[in-house]
């Protein structure tokens, strides 16, 4: 072929020669006619984005990226990071950018001034914004000498952009990209100007964040946004964001009466009496039903020697975010950030046999995690929790079947928490690059994971390179109500600590053997989950959890005998209840027992005491429906 032409493989199949140099969009246009409706955003390249306005040069295969791609709206979201930190400096002299990644369904920049923004400021940006995309200025990549870079950032006060030069490999080049009189660090690829840009963005809110994470830096200001592809698709985002605010579990714990956190203890929870009652129903389900799965129940102690640590191999790991007392000079001792070298300790009390395999240990064990004050999030995020934890000691060849009994558990707990098979999926996870063990012994496992998930017919993902340390894992992911993804439970099969905390048993030939420990969770953290529940049913939950499930609300004083005598009946039949006999207005009544979500609210007056009957009303609905006292109660023995 002349060195004046290069060949060109099309996902069709079809091969095309054409001019050295040439653009993608002139392709684009010769192949497919396409113009800028058709929502064209890049190209992908032998295993590389391109830009649409980057000369191609040699053979390559050939495929067009579009807005509505993920890989296309990823590009998109970059490009409007840009176009966001342009008016940002535009309005803001002396302003310095850092780093505007693309996240999940957006992008965010961080900035630094001695100014900070406030919400308010981001009505100004995004007008600033819309008119840098009418402006429709010429994106370009450019390909710029080190020390020319650095001393450019340098001569405009960009220190942190001078920091990522610094750290970049001195082979790689040194690419930015300029819109208009704005310069930026970039990779790319980037589309042919701004007005290639939709005007579907928001910018959403403004948070603190160190310069790389680490609290010794300076604190930048963060400002997040969101863009889509089409008005329609922006419309949807923003309403799914604002239900998640609606379902914050934050909001609807304090509105519930259910918990509250402090400055006093960040990450930790002050249960109430309401929320503590959700907490206990949860933990004495689950006890419940391992107690029928055989488990035994054990506790252990929250602090311990750090050596125990150091010989399981989590000192190594963890290190960083336990909590740590040092006793002396040589001694010092750490609050457990999980629970399985305190299971082994037990295990290994006394002498084991075959005959005692499976062994299965469970314990709402506590754990502790010196987690960064930035990552702490209600009850998703603390530095003190519980989990419905457990550990199965087992021979290899109980792995199967240890395994398949715990899925089938699992199910049928989540099922009873209100997520059919349909909302689970499951993600299997196999060695990390960093492990400990053989690849024999990595290779059992693994097998025998797979076996399982095959034998029960289940489809799952893969993640490459996830599982823990000391072995491969099944992780169970829960779908709430949002379309959101929950892990929650876990088994991961591990053939080392066992081995490496000397837990042995005698096996059938007499022999010292060291067990396979199953590590499993259901709920994971009990408070994280009860966040997922109160979100996923908008704290409207089932009534077999709701803490007060039933409020008798009195029309005047006459019938206080009445609720009192309702009161009692229910609770003989275990109905969690309470009187509201306050001497407000009945409708007044309601609002504030709707607010608190209560699930169902009888309302009595004196015509409902000489009729010996109810007037009911079920949280999420305005009908009222007349009852008998008797057939209500009966109705409600089954909860």
């Amino acid at each position: 072929m002349s060195r004046l032409f290069i060949k060109i493989s099309f996902s069709n199949g079809e091969e095309k020669k054409f001019l050295k140099g040439i653009l993608p969009l002139q392709i684009i246009r010769i192949m497919w006619n396409y113009n800028i409706n058709n929502n064209f955003i890049a190209v992908f390249i032998q295993s590389n984005f391109w830009d649409l306005m980057r000369p191609i040069t040699h053979n390559c295969t050939f495929k067009v990226i579009f807005k509505d791609d993920k890989s296309g709206l990823d590009i998109l979201r970059h490009d409007v990071a840009h176009i966001m930190a342009q008016a940002a400096k535009e309005l803001r002299s002396n302003l310095k950018i850092a780093i505007g990644p693309v996240i999940k369904n957006g992008y965010y920049y961080d900035f630094h001034h001695e100014s900070p923004f406030i919400e308010e400021d981001l009505s100004k940006i995004e007008n600033y914004m819309n008119g840098i995309i009418s402006r429709n200025e010429i994106i370009v990549r450019e390909v710029w000498d080190r020390n020319k870079a650095i001393d450019f950032f340098n001569n405009n006060g960009e220190s942190f952009k001078v920091d990522i030069i610094n750290d970049l490999p001195l082979s790689e080049d040194i690419i930015l990209y300029r819109q208009g009189n704005f310069i930026d660090l970039c990779i790319g690829p980037h589309l042919p100007s701004t007005g290639y840009v939709p005007h579907f963005f928001k910018l959403l809110n403004i948070s603190g964040a160190y310069w790389r994470g680490d609290s010794k830096n300076v604190m930048l200001q963060r400002i997040y946004g969101t863009v889509w592809e089409s008005k329609k698709s922006l419309r949807n985002h923003l309403y799914f964001l604002d239900e998640v605010k609606k379902r914050d579990h934050r909001k609807l714990g304090l509105s519930m009466g259910l918990f509250h956190q402090d400055e006093k203890s960040l990450g930790n929870i002050f249960w109430h009496n309401k929320g503590w009652i959700l907490y206990r129903i949860i933990k004495n389900y689950i006890r419940d039903r391992l107690s029928k799965e055989n488990y035994s129940e054990v506790k252990t102690p929250e602090i311990l020697d750090r050596s125990l640590w150091i010989e399981s191999g989590h000192w190594d790991k963890f290190r960083n975010y336990m909590f740590v007392v040092n006793i002396n000079k040589v001694s010092s001792l750490a609050m457990k950030p999980m629970n399985c070298p305190c299971h082994i300790q037990i295990f290994k009390h006394g002498l084991k046999t075959y005959k005692d395999l499976p062994l299965r240990m469970s314990e709402f064990g506590s754990c502790y995690r010196n987690e960064p004050s930035g990552s702490l999030h209600g009850l998703f995020r603390l530095r003190s929790f519980v989990q419905d934890d457990a550990h199965i000691f087992c021979t290899k060849e109980q792995i199967v079947s240890e395994t398949k009994s715990f899925f089938y558990l699992l199910v049928s707990i989540y099922k009873k928490f209100g997520f059919e098979k349909d909302k689970i999926s499951i993600n299997f996870s196999d060695r990390p690059k960093l492990r400990v063990g053989d690849d024999n012994i990595w290779d059992e496992a693994e097998i025998s994971l797979i076996k399982t998930i095959r034998d029960l017919n289940i489809v799952y993902n893969l993640s490459s390179g996830e599982g823990a340390f000391y072995g491969p894992k099944i992780e169970f992911i829960l779908h709430d109500a949002m379309g959101r993804n929950w892990q929650c439970g876990t088994l991961q099969a591990d053939f080392m600590l066992p081995n490496r905390l000397q837990a042995s048993y005698i096996g059938r030939d007499g022999n010292k053997h060291f067990p396979v420990m199953l590590h499993r969770a259901v709920l994971g953290s009990l408070e994280r989950f009860i966040g997922i529940l109160i979100e996923h049913y908008k704290g409207n939950l089932p009534l077999w959890l709701a803490p007060v499930q039933v409020v008798i609300a009195t029309i005047n004083s006459d019938v206080d005998y009445y609720a009192y005598e309702i009161l009692l009946r229910l609770r003989k039949i275990g109905v969690r209840s309470m009187l509201d006999l306050r001497n407000e207005k009945v409708s007044y009544k309601i609002r504030d027992i709707l607010f608190s979500k209560v699930p169902k609210i009888v309302v009595v007056g004196n015509s409902e005491m000489e009729s010996r009957t109810v007037s009911e009303r079920c949280l999420g609905s305005n009908e009222q429906k007349v009852i008998s006292l008797d057939d209500w109660t009966t109705s409600l023995i089954k909860y």
